[in-house]
């Protein structure tokens, strides 16, 4: 079936909702209509005219990871533009219309190499500069870290961060080091043949203790700054898929472990909210009330602690799996869960028992 985007123009009054997203949006860097007079030409070549240092070879390897549209569909390289075609350039991530300063901020590295790194995200930390957030970002921090690395341009959309994740989700990201790694790695998540998998307390116990969340997603028509579940294979927002198995039983709570089969914009705390059990304090969908247990005031303390402990949406992603772009090695990752949920996590088990 051939996908069709719904692309995003980078502004920078752009709504707070897609600066913090873990899906694969897109936004459009560059935009060509052409002539009513146009010949039959390849998409590579009608692009290389048009595209300062822009090689050929790098506008095949978009077109291959799909970043080469044609009327909002993406196309191969081999594609003839025809008359009053609309030909996009799109990236996973806003064009930045200011200089990106290097910013000393720490890094958890847990794998680098010559073609990629791996890091692990805390929470409270936002990935992109954006509307409200141009300083003290992710990107910022890859900034300071490759700043002695001439190879590495942190303002070059062909290298970089390849997927997201919300800025109050920690876990694993990875970053493509060269424009080749970026291209087959953005290939994978295009796929969806990377691995990827979430840990997350949530309220309640889902019942089945396992099973698949199928609902597309789409922006809340009640609340813009929400995202919601709508009828899969429906016109209105995009496939998504999560599975999930409950991992413990802790009662007015439980621990999770989410699988991502597609990566939209907060799939898991909506997906996860649409059949009942929000994330523990997620403020945005609801998950920062009491929506289990009783209504004595020893409770409400008790939530309140816990709330105070994670004083965010208690989501980590765990694991990271892939194929190097370089090697085809297969390699897996895994981040620890954060001191701060496993804390959370700890006190639920302690009120369990009790």
């Amino acid at each position: 079936m051939e996908q069709e985007y719904k692309i995003k123009v980078y502004d920078a009054d752009a709504d707070p909702l897609d600066e913090d997203v873990s899906g694969d949006g897109m936004y459009e860097h560059f935009r060509f209509v052409a002539d009513k007079g146009q010949a039959l030409l390849r998409v590579d070549k009608f692009l290389v005219e048009r595209l300062q240092k822009s090689s050929r070879n790098r506008v095949q390897q978009a077109a291959d990871a799909g970043c080469i549209l044609v009327n909002g569909k993406p196309v191969k390289s081999n594609y003839r533009v025809k008359p009053l075609d609309v030909v996009s350039v799109v990236m996973d991530r806003p064009r930045y219309e200011f200089e990106i300063l290097a910013e000393d901020i720490p890094l958890d590295i847990v794998y680098e190499d010559a073609d990629v790194l791996v890091v692990n995200k805390p929470a409270g930390l936002v990935v992109h500069p954006g509307h409200g957030n141009y300083h003290g970002t992710l990107v910022n921090a890859l900034a300071y870290h490759f700043k002695d690395n001439p190879d590495y341009d942190v303002n070059d959309p062909r290298m970089g961060l390849v997927h997201r994740i919300d800025k109050d989700t920690s876990g694993l990201l990875v970053v493509a080091k060269t424009p080749d790694a970026k291209t087959n790695l953005g290939k994978q998540f295009f796929n969806k043949t990377t691995k990827r998998e979430y840990v997350a307390v949530v309220w309640g116990v889902p019942s089945p203790s396992s099973g698949r969340i199928e609902g597309n997603i789409a922006r809340s028509v009640r609340d813009r700054l929400q995202m919601a579940v709508y009828p899969a294979g429906g016109d209105i927002g995009k496939h998504a898929v999560t599975h999930y198995d409950v991992v413990e039983n802790l009662g007015h709570v439980s621990v999770v472990k989410c699988v991502l089969e597609t990566g939209r914009t907060h799939q898991i705390r909506v997906h996860m909210k649409h059949i009942g059990h929000p994330l523990f304090n997620d403020a945005r969908y609801g998950g920062d009330e009491v929506l289990r247990g009783n209504t004595s005031a020893n409770y409400k303390r008790f939530i309140a602690n816990c709330m105070e402990l994670c004083p965010r949406q208690a989501l980590h992603a765990r694991t990271l799996g892939f194929v190097h772009p370089r090697t085809g090695e297969e390699m897996f990752f895994s981040a620890p869960v954060p001191s701060d949920m496993s804390a959370l996590i700890e006190k639920w088990h302690r009120f369990s028992a009790e």
